[in-house]
């Protein structure tokens, strides 16, 4: 992958560390309110991150009012 932004960085290490404890379903603005983010910001990274992560799966799961992500570590 491309180099990483802090914002990306930080993304991935939330998610990394959630993911620790086994599959995990989280929404953008939860992620966001963890890492002092907003929701558009970790929204429009995650597709791009889902394809080049290495250690946690990435997958859009389902979208209501905001888009899930099913997380799992590889």
């Amino acid at each position: 992958m491309s180099e990483l932004s802090d914002e990306d960085e930080r993304i991935l290490a939330y998610l990394r560390e959630r993911a620790k404890g086994g599959e995990q379903y989280l929404r953008s603005k939860h992620i966001a309110d963890a890492i002092d983010l907003t929701a558009k910001q970790v929204g429009s990274r995650l597709p791009r991150l889902a394809e080049h992560s290495e250690d946690v799966d990435i997958e859009k799961w389902s979208r209501a009012r905001s888009t899930t992500w099913r997380v799992t570590p590889e």
